[in-house]
């Protein structure tokens, strides 16, 4: 049975990244932009309910709730040919319409204030759920709305929600060029602290590396927002593929992110895509391998973070799941990860095991693509600490100078709080977190502050040890006789035991 998640999209960034993303879901499942069927779309091979539901008159409606404080974005959606496909009374707009004027606190102030009525669109909206596994939020972390009311919104969620899921779609600043919001330091870090202590996994999408990757693979001169949000929304997909068209493994939330997600800190995730191309551009990939693609998604010119992923730095890999699609036969994948261990062209923690997890999904007959194959990467690096070391430098500045201070001051969440507490608190958070990303690059990571505890890394390892075997039938199942229904019974029972340490050790 398929399991529902709800689509929070917060702020500006959240908006458009979560209209984009609506409209690929559209494209992918043969929905039109009214939320009917198309005449062609006759597979049913997909899951659309996990994001869709359907009205007493069967057309689609996306399980997602449009949160802002100002309307221009969301009018531009309400006003867009799919103005019809979205639940109006799932879209709040505050009343004021000023926004939060690129301020965390004013944004958290806000969240409070409107928590009665956000909540009640997110409760009637997972009330009518039949099997409600988890929230995706898209969201910015340097403006006011997606950094403030966002990291209000989080930390609610955990309280009404304890047992569901909660993945992000984080889109850090730009640290290389000079911002328009001066206070994006003090936004980030303070949102920072609550995707560390309140997400069970953000996917981090970093502007800095965006635009190069707009500029430098797509030969963009000048990207616009809309090219640089049709990239997250490919990532978004294809992330979420294994879900909608699913396969053997990695078919639920949790069997997506607890394999990622070994220790309850260590949840930030990058990712990378290939082959990218626009509508525009004629295709450079004349020829397309599973090899070839896995090989690229190692390199760090591919990867959606500007940080250093290859051999030779200190930094090395905890976890990576490549999911690939596309007319692509097992064996290929199982020769294709011998040459990559061969060649060792991933490093791994000392601590854990040296996988690389492959899922293969099937690609929506609905979309056409010049490709034989295509993959995303998700990936577990401790390089992701590098982009909350720049954070961390960027907010020192700002601190030790006081510059803009009075700004947070002013607002309610600062106002029984004169020592400004919450700054120190949210920078010893994300210090921590750096420290600890650092730790995991050493083998004695498992006596490291204790936690995770070893016997938690003794089951990690035995559980990835039983799924390579499994992974292994999985590619030759018909010598073994291996059933789909056997596969994913183990496969469900061993996430069960994953759920367990990465999510209920949570400090």
């Amino acid at each position: 049975m398929p399991r529902d998640i709800i689509t929070l999209q917060l702020g500006q960034c959240g908006n458009q990244i979560g209209m984009e993303f609506w409209k690929q879901l559209c494209a992918e499942h043969g929905i039109s932009p009214e939320g009917t069927l198309e005449e062609f779309a006759t597979s049913d091979a997909d899951r659309k309910d996990v994001f869709f539901y359907q009205a007493d008159d069967a057309h689609y409606i996306p399980r997602a709730v449009l949160l802002d404080l100002e309307p221009r974005v969301i009018n531009t959606i309400l006003s867009s040919p799919y103005a019809r496909l979205y639940n109006p009374e799932n879209v709040y707009l505050s009343k004021h319409g000023g926004g939060a004027g690129n301020n965390w606190a004013a944004g958290y102030t806000q969240g409070e204030k409107l928590e009665e009525e956000v909540f009640d669109i997110i409760d009637r909206e997972a009330e009518g759920s039949d099997s409600l596994e988890g929230f995706v939020m898209t969201h910015s972390i340097a403006g006011g709305t997606g950094s403030g009311m966002g990291s209000f919104i989080l930390e609610r969620l955990n309280s009404h929600f304890p047992k569901k899921l909660i993945q992000t779609y984080s889109v850090f600043p730009n640290l290389e060029e000079t911002s328009d919001v001066v206070v994006q330091p003090y936004n980030s870090l303070l949102t920072l602290k609550r995707l560390t202590l309140n997400a069970d996994c953000v996917v981090v999408l970093d502007n800095t590396a965006l635009h190069r990757i707009a500029t430098d693979r797509l030969h963009i001169e000048n990207p616009s927002f809309a090219q640089i949000n049709q990239l997250v929304s490919k990532v978004m997909s294809a992330s979420t593929a294994t879900l909608r068209y699913p396969s053997y493994m990695n078919n639920d939330l949790i069997g997506l992110i607890a394999p990622l997600t070994p220790t309850p800190r260590l949840h930030f995730l990058m990712t990378g895509y290939t082959p990218l191309t626009t509508d525009t551009e004629v295709p450079t990939i004349r020829r397309t391998t599973v090899f070839d693609v896995m090989r690229r998604l190692l390199q760090p010119k591919n990867m959606m973070v500007s940080t250093p992923t290859q051999r030779g730095v200190s930094h090395c890999y905890v976890s990576i799941l490549n999911i690939i699609q596309g007319e692509v036969d097992p064996t290929e994948v199982h020769k294709s990860l011998q040459r990559i261990r061969e060649r060792r062209m991933a490093q791994f923690i000392p601590w854990g095991p040296a996988s690389i997890q492959v899922a293969l999904s099937r690609r929506s007959p609905y979309v056409q693509t010049p490709h034989r194959v295509s993959g995303l990467l998700l990936a577990n690096h401790t390089s992701i600490s590098t982009l909350f070391l720049r954070t961390l430098a960027q907010y020192d500045k700002l601190r030790t100078r006081g510059a803009f201070i009075e700004q947070f001051r002013k607002e309610d969440v600062f106002r029984d709080d004169p020592e400004l507490k919450e700054f120190s608190d949210s920078r010893q958070v994300v210090h921590n977190l750096i420290e600890e990303h650092s730790a995991a690059t050493r083998s004695d990571y498992i006596h490291w502050g204790a936690q995770p505890a070893p016997d938690d890394i003794r089951q990690f390892k035995f559980l990835n040890f039983l799924l390579d075997i499994f992974r292994t039938f999985m590619f030759f199942g018909k010598s073994y006789s291996v059933t789909k229904t056997t596969f994913c019974t183990f496969q469900m029972f061993v996430s069960k035991f994953f759920c367990k340490i990465s999510f209920f050790n949570n400090v």
